[in-house]
């Protein structure tokens, strides 16, 4: 199996040669700025299995704290992924081209959403993150919650 995905503009892809996992979407305030919507939709890539295939060059990274960055394109601004250490953690589903072969699993941080995020389907809601919320859906949490980052989240 191999995915690839890039950006908006074409200068930056990568290839992926092992399946996608733990596919979530983020609704804390800073995945709604840096993912510029309701919030990230994002999968961890297994170690050794992702690989820049152009542009590397032109990828920008923002380290909003020790160890993580967001990268994105430096030209069209797509964000594309996320690292841990220089490594990258995973990839932004919206970047990835075609079918992913993967569904998100669960809404995190949903206890801080924007008042106009309606979220559909069917996986789980958490107020924050599993470990933090004692893996309680965000129906069973009625005060809103400051969030906290995520790994693979920023």
């Amino acid at each position: 199996m191999e995915l690839t995905g890039g950006c908006l503009c074409g200068q930056i892809s990568y290839e992926i040669t092992a399946p996608l996992r733990s596919a979530r979407s983020c609704h804390c305030s800073r995945c709604r700025k840096a993912f510029s919507g309701a919030g990230s939709a994002y999968a961890e890539v297994e170690a050794g299995s992702f690989q820049w295939v152009a542009g590397e060059r032109s990828l920008v990274c923002y380290r909003p704290m020790p160890g993580w960055a967001l990268c994105f394109c430096g030209a069209c601004g797509s964000t594309l992924c996320g690292t841990l250490d220089g490594v990258v953690h995973g990839v932004t589903l919206g970047c990835v081209d075609g079918n992913p072969n993967v569904e998100i699993e669960m809404h995190i941080f949903v206890g801080s959403r924007a008042p106009w995020d309606h979220i559909g389907g069917s996986a789980p809601q958490f107020p924050e993150s599993p470990a933090n919320s004692g893996s309680a859906p965000a129906g069973a949490a009625q005060q809103l919650v400051t969030p906290k980052p995520l790994r693979g989240s920023a």
